[in-house]
């Protein structure tokens, strides 16, 4: 009876505290025409403390969505357009000499924001590569003998493009794990498109003001660490990623050739992360099994390794995560 109480008493709490949601989403609305998933996805990111690791055919909206979040949030937002010649110091920053102090002076890069578009992510060599993902994890820069914390809230949301693959260079698994979520972005409807052409030529782009604050992001924050995760979501958390190490434990043998590795206790973490975020956008005080099914494709599909018989009968990560929610027993 008390715990009732207690899920009631943070329903309420989540009620009043997740009100900018609604703000937020109707902000994007204005200016994004459809794409509701992607904005989803930017909203679970910023609110879980993840980065999000984008990938879609050129003019999707992909840049559009993540400059549109800042404004809405009164935040800083810097985008680095990622090339073959790019170096570590131009996203981080770096030190230059003052002949007017006689001393060297730290000028930080533009990866001191609160969002960060790392645009075309595979365009760049690895060791730029590198650069940005140590200051995602470890949440600071180091320029000379200083280290620099860097803004909160701190999102990266990098891109990549699919269809041309000249001259990029490919983000390594074990780094691709350190995106929270990877969002595939599709084509717009017929009825968004006509939408879009309507908007565009006519010309009246709408002004976004500021809903919120980086403070009630970082407030929402430690509100979404209250969501309460029962014992018996936890297991199914915990059953979906075995299930990606060991299929045939789950009734799945024939996925046991296709999979070269399965999920790291990371996918675990995120995916719990993920689904609390995800039942905060719905203003619910506690995490049900359709909240893991929503968030489990973009947690886990950078997660899975294929096989070389996987990729040559086509089968794709997307379809293995679909088999695993499908036979994993739900609580």
């Amino acid at each position: 009876m008390a715990e009732a109480i207690d899920i009631r008493e943070l329903n309420i709490r989540i009620e009043q505290q997740s009100a900018f949601i609604t703000n937020l989403i109707a902000g994007m609305d204005q200016v994004i025409v459809g794409q509701k998933h992607l904005v989803d996805t930017l909203l679970i990111g910023l609110l879980s403390e993840g980065h999000i690791l984008l990938e879609g055919v050129p003019g999707l909206a992909k840049t559009l969505a993540i400059k549109t979040l800042s404004q809405l949030i009164d935040a800083d937002f810097n985008r680095i357009q990622f090339t073959p010649d790019l170096l570590p110091a131009d996203v981080t920053g770096t030190l230059i000499y003052s002949q007017k102090e006689e001393k060297f002076q730290v000028k930080k890069g533009p990866v001191f924001a609160n969002f960060v578009l790392a645009d075309e992510i595979n365009r760049a060599p690895a060791k730029v590569q590198s650069a940005l993902l140590e200051a995602m994890q470890e949440k600071q820069v180091t320029i000379g003998s200083e280290s620099f914390p860097l803004p909160k809230p701190f999102l990266v949301m990098a891109t990549q493009n699919p269809i041309e693959q000249e001259g990029t260079y490919q983000l390594p698994e074990a780094q691709v794990d350190r995106f929270m979520l990877k969002v595939i972005v599709d084509y717009p409807t017929i009825e968004e498109e006509k939408r879009i052409i309507r908007d565009n030529i006519s010309g009246n782009r709408k002004e976004v003001r500021p809903v919120t604050s980086a403070e009630e992001i970082i407030k929402a924050r430690s509100v979404v660490n209250d969501v309460y995760l029962d014992e018996k979501i936890e297991q199914y958390i915990a059953d979906i990623v075995f299930a990606t190490r060991y299929p045939e434990r789950y009734g799945l043998k024939d996925l046991k050739d296709m999979i070269s590795f399965g999920g790291s206790p990371r996918a675990s973490i995120n995916l719990a992360k993920a689904s609390r975020a995800y039942a905060f956008i719905k203003r619910r005080g506690y995490v049900v099994p359709e909240d893991v099914r929503a968030v489990a494709h973009d947690v886990l599909r950078h997660r899975i390794g294929l096989t070389y018989e996987a990729e040559a009968g086509n089968v794709t990560s997307e379809e293995i995560v679909s088999k695993i929610i499908n036979k994993v027993e739900v609580p």
